[in-house]
């Protein structure tokens, strides 16, 4: 692999400054000990349909692998408080949850040995994270796939939250080349999340024909919606919509939320499509980096590929 590293990356061991952000139903536990693997620091994602259950399942995909991470959304735990209690005793090197206002469970995992960490999308949420005790914080811009708050882009909103944190900050939102993982680190990031990037690769729980269709998406492909959240009556915030890929369901229905809350024969046609994979109406989560997207390949040949291009860039920029 391609040197690249952080202060950061260093101090907690990895050989890349690379950390796959948690995807629910995408970044199963394969994916994260392929990361690990690859130098960077897997995480396992348990998003919205999450359960203890299948936490404990993916923990098992690990295969020993480590260092290694998991990921959980606010509002999930707090319906199901076995949840934190099941990833904290699988002792992470580091715990991510997002999309709350509660960080009682900073103290739980400190008491763990677990470093914290937490997604946010402007300043504000990014001082109040690091007043909270939350160790890393992920600055996700409004480029990002899946669920976040698309208030700020990802390089204003990198630069805002390093001039006034002191906690190692990563970059998130729209980094799925060698450049623009260059030009985060360049910005001071301790590292990259990265989502989209990965999510075609072999070792992902997302099914082929989602990883084609992820290939065959163009820049302007996404759309920031919350129709499907409304459709599978997930109470996410409604400041925190989820970027996917348009299809003909979101185009159905965006700007008509309230007429789907009543159609059930709309909600039920769209769990059907999600039951057999049909992306004609089913969501897939991507970030408008997107069209970088070539092939479907193994996450270290991605890796290393990003790494390799990053140091190439960062080494140009250098030269006098």
């Amino acid at each position: 692999m391609t040197a690249l590293s952080t202060e950061w990356s260093r101090a907690i061991g990895l050989a890349a400054p690379i950390v796959n952000a948690p995807m629910g139903g995408v970044a199963g536990g394969a994916l994260a000990a392929a990361v690990s693997r690859a130098g960077g620091l897997g995480m396992i994602g348990i998003g919205s349909a999450g359960s203890a259950a299948q936490l404990d399942e993916q923990l098992h995909h690990l295969g020993g692998a480590v260092p290694f991470g998991i990921g959980l959304v606010d509002w999930v735990i707090e319906r199901q408080p076995a949840m934190l209690t099941a990833a904290i005793a699988a002792e992470p090197a580091l715990l991510c949850i997002s999309f709350g206002d509660d960080y009682s469970w900073v103290a739980r995992a400190h008491d763990a040995g677990i470093a914290a960490a937490t997604q946010v999308g402007d300043v504000r949420a990014a001082v109040r994270a690091a007043e909270a005790g939350v160790d890393v914080v992920i600055a996700r811009g409004a480029e990002g796939g899946g669920h976040g708050q698309p208030s700020v882009g990802t390089l204003p909103l990198l630069a805002a939250v390093l001039d006034r944190l002191t906690v190692p900050v990563l970059a998130a939102g729209g980094i799925s080349s060698g450049r623009a993982l260059a030009a985060v680190l360049a910005a001071g990031a301790a590292g990259a999340w990265l989502g989209t990037a990965l999510a075609a690769c072999t070792e992902t729980l997302l099914s082929v024909a989602g990883r084609h269709a992820l290939l065959a998406a163009v820049d302007t492909d996404t759309v920031i919606t919350r129709v499907f959240d409304i459709a599978q009556r997930y109470p996410w915030p409604a400041a925190v919509p989820e970027r996917v890929l348009r299809n003909s369901f979101s185009d159905r229905w965006q700007d008509h939320e309230e007429e789907l809350r009543l159609d059930e024969d709309a909600r039920d046609a769209l769990a059907a499509a999600i039951a057999k994979g049909d992306h004609r109406l089913a969501p897939i989560n991507a970030g408008q980096g997107v069209a970088m997207l070539r092939d479907i390949r193994p996450v270290a040949k991605v890796i290393d590929q990003l790494c390799a291009e990053a140091s190439q860039q960062l080494r140009r920029w250098a030269a006098p």
